[in-house]
């Protein structure tokens, strides 16, 4: 049974509409007339329990809206929105004790506080009892290495930081549902993978569900199998992550470093550079085992890689393509 159920789900906003002309400003002020923009059109999709889900767009797709919608910040125009069994926004308490929220650009923590003291009130809020509190900072000590900046207010830490802080805060109550939106925005290399690590560790041995909005499409290679694309705030793409590519990118790419290569059976040379060949071919119709064995059998191979498309290629092709 799906954990989180979205059915037809519309998010309008509107604003007085901008006049013209002299004193503009103030007769917009006034007026009646109001302009309706929608944010969430329609939107439809489930998620089982324990799945990660990538919810991709551009900005201004719906992503965040729809996110907020979730977690009962906002309500919607019209259209259902079911999460454990609860309306968000009708059930608050029930719901905020089953999710974890972590918003790259926003943080959860006192200011002022040391990170242990900002854990400690949210143990205190969400009723985690003593032990159980911890056991979980000790957890989350050893994975996110929270230890070093423990005691260090929360508008002292870096960025990075701030954010394990964030993810040890949202899962310090064992909930069921993690979203994260835009978790390793600003982040080094380091510290994203620290937080790819944790959410991965989170779902394996928890069965936590996790729903990702990002920009950054490694978070999504590493962790998610399945994505959502929002574009317009209609759902243009929801399934696996390797269908997307197969669907949109079919060919693959063989890069020989070789001596001398004209042409192969089943594929297309496609670009040379610096001793190295580009192989196209579509691996349905040609096997990357046999076009290996192929170019092997006929040529002196120093080195030799499959390429895959990029996900990120992809996603552009097909926003471009709906224009």
């Amino acid at each position: 049974m799906p954990v989180i159920e979205v059915a037809d789900l519309v998010k309008e906003f509107s604003r007085p509409k901008r006049q013209e002309g002299a004193f503009a400003g103030i007769r917009t002020l006034l007026t009646r007339e109001r302009t309706v923009k929608r944010a969430v059109d329609g939107v439809d999709f489930t998620v089982e329990r324990g799945e990660m889900v990538g919810y991709l767009g551009p900005n201004g797709a719906g992503k965040s809206t729809t996110i907020k919608m979730l977690t009962g910040i906002l309500v919607p125009t019209s259209g259902t929105v079911t999460v454990a069994g609860a309306t968000p926004w009708r059930d608050r308490s029930r719901n905020a004790r089953r999710i974890g929220v972590v918003f790259g650009q926003r943080s959860q923590l006192w200011w002022d506080l040391p990170l242990r003291d900002s854990l400690w009130l949210i143990g205190r809020l969400y009723d985690v009892p003593e032990a159980r509190f911890r056991e979980r900072q000790r957890e989350f000590s050893e994975v996110l290495d929270l230890g070093p900046f423990l005691d260090t207010p929360v508008r002292q830490l870096s960025l990075g930081q701030r954010m394990r802080g964030d993810l040890a805060a949202a899962m310090l109550y064992d909930p069921d549902i993690l979203y994260l939106d835009e978790p390793t925005v600003g982040l080094d290399v380091i510290a994203k993978e620290r937080i790819r690590t944790f959410v991965g560790e989170l779902n394996r041995e928890s069965g936590t569900t996790v729903v990702l909005t990002t920009h950054d499409l490694d978070d999504v290679e590493e962790l998610c199998d399945r994505i959502v694309l929002i574009d317009h705030g209609k759902v243009a793409y929801d399934g696996a992550v390797d269908e997307l590519k197969a669907r949109y990118a079919p060919h693959r790419e063989l890069v020989v470093q070789t001596d001398r290569l004209e042409s192969v059976e089943g594929a297309e040379v496609v670009r040379r550079e610096d001793g190295r060949v580009w192989l196209r071919f579509d691996p349905v119709r040609t096997p990357p085992a046999e076009l290996v064995a192929a170019v092997l059998a006929q040529h002196r191979v120093t080195d030799l890689s499959i390429v895959e498309p990029e996900l990120e290629s992809v996603i552009h092709r097909i926003y471009a393509d709906r224009g």
